[in-house]
């Protein structure tokens, strides 16, 4: 079924219906579904390739340019702009796309000379007006609707193959398991360029009829302005975003009054968070889960099943296995092993790459997550950790968000990121990176004491390290990996 044209038809039956609020004013359906035709009549004579890129800021721009892409039978292809130029441009080789759809403040990003022809939504394309009607392409499920590059644990990013049923089966999911409708108002700031701004922020509203609030820049008095103006009644953030709005301190219950779901994802919801969120604000946060390439929804925890340290149960139609990771042998309740999920929201596989597109699945076609976790007797999953960051520490497997959690109850600390490094006698010891609250002193020695108390005596951080501000990406995630250095940098100075 094609991913449009459900859309389009709901565009279509309520034209005037404001659905979109974004940073520069309101839009009505008709506005975005002739927006959608005026940009596909402008790249249809420029576009010779199967795939055409977005580059665009969290806005109603984003759907418009989408749309017109399918309405073309394009695959679209959401760029991050938060990439440098040179890491942009290889994912605009590797898809092969020749067109780039974009607004002027984000043609830095492009760099001087991009090997591309852009298309600015505002400023080359007229939006007002009839356009030139053209019979918007049908797709069947299998075809390909959006490459999705991943950011990878190493080396180049991956185009995530996700194909109109895939995305069109993850909003049906989404929408049994939840029961949204065209009633809810959706308040989001995620980039669209990820997959759970994409699917559920984007297009879920979009195909039901739901109002879509965005905002390019999480500012956290701006976002409960936006509450107060908008009463929406889903706000789909990460931990961070929580974390930030418990600083606003003109906040309070009424602002949030209106919400259904608070949902959480892109990474562990710290208990801290959740409970002062709750205790302030009688909101309790649902935490979600999935990936770019099960596009992306797979669990998710509602307010009514809250159960702490879990993402839920699984969306209808997937399945789940938990599996040894010293075998293929499938795990029962409560017991540790890796994540493995069938379903039809299961990505087709990596672009150009067939052998990394086989690994990804096992024997009875189940997509391998590379995460760590465990159901409960009634099927409710809890992650635990992530297979490559796990640590292997005088034989013992130990998962870095453990020894995180521990760290992040303590009232100096902000946020934590702990990896392993390479320790003659133990195989690996683990070593914390923590970012401080506002006007917090630093003691290392307090902090492992800490730890001492709440942890086995070998998962204590070897050394507890402070700066100024931890590296994440754009949803917010820590990115370990770009603290390694320090680590590796200090290991071949004692070998030196």
């Amino acid at each position: 079924m094609s991913l449009h044209w459900p859309i389009l038809r709901t565009l279509a039956a309520h034209p005037g219906r404001t659905i979109i609020h974004d940073d520069r004013g309101k839009y009505r359906s008709i506005e975005i579904l002739v927006g959608a035709l005026h940009v596909a009549a402008a790249i249809a004579p420029r576009c010779r390739t199967d795939t055409v890129g977005l580059l665009l800021p969290t806005s109603a721009a984003f759907p418009v340019a989408a749309l017109a892409g399918w309405i073309l039978g394009k695959v679209v292809v959401p760029l991050n702009y938060l990439l440098k130029p040179d890491e942009l441009q290889f994912v605009i080789d590797d898809c092969g796309t020749d067109t780039v759809l974009s607004v002027k403040p984000m043609l830095e990003h492009l760099g001087a000379a991009p090997r591309v022809d852009t298309l600015l939504m505002m400023e080359d394309i007229p939006l007002k007006g009839i356009p030139a009607l053209r019979w918007p392409a049908s797709a069947k499920d299998d075809d390909l609707a959006v490459l999705l590059y991943t950011s990878g644990t190493s080396g180049k990013p991956k185009g995530v193959m996700l194909t109109h049923g895939n995305i069109s089966a993850n909003i049906r999911q989404c929408v049994q398991w939840v029961r949204f409708t065209k009633r809810d108002t959706l308040l989001g700031v995620l980039p669209q360029f990820h997959s759970f701004g994409l699917t559920v922020l984007t297009l879920l509203p979009l195909t039901i009829g739901a109002r879509a609030v965005y905002t390019a820049r999480f500012v956290p008095g701006k976002i409960v302005r936006l509450f107060r103006e908008h009463r929406p009644t889903v706000f789909i953030g990460i931990p961070s975003m929580y974390g930030a709005l418990l600083t606003v301190k003109n906040a309070s219950p009424d602002d949030f009054v209106s919400l259904k779901f608070a949902v959480s994802g892109g990474e562990p919801l710290p208990d801290d968070v959740a409970e002062r969120f709750r205790e302030r604000f009688g909101i309790t946060i649902s935490e979600g889960y999935g990936l770019t390439e099960t596009s992306p929804v797979t669990n998710w925890c509602r307010p009514h099943e809250y159960r702490a340290h879990s993402v839920g149960p699984a969306l209808p139609r997937i399945e789940t296995r938990i599996v040894c990771l010293e075998s293929e042998r499938d795990l029962g309740p409560d017991e540790e092993g890796e994540i493995r999920f069938r379903g039809p929201n299961i990505m087709k596989g990596y672009f150009n790459r067939p052998d990394e597109t086989a690994a990804a699945f096992d024997e009875r076609g189940y997509f391998r997550t590379g995460d760590i976790g465990k159901l409960d007797k009634d099927g409710f999953l809890s992650i635990t950790g992530r297979l490559k960051e796990m640590l292997i520490i005088g034989g013992e497997n130990v998962f870095p968000r453990e020894i995180e959690e521990a760290l992040n109850h303590h009232p100096s600390v902000h946020a934590s990121a702990v990896l392993g490094m390479t320790d003659p006698v133990r195989g690996e010891v683990p070593v914390a990176f923590v970012e401080l609250e506002e006007g917090a002193d630093f003691d290392e020695g307090q902090l492992k004491a800490w730890c001492r108390d709440a942890l086995a005596g070998y998962k204590v951080p070897r050394q507890i390290r402070r700066v100024d501000q931890l590296p994440r990406n754009p949803t917010g995630k820590i990115m370990r990996r770009e603290l390694k250095p320090l680590i590796e940098s200090d290991a071949a100075g004692k070998n030196a």
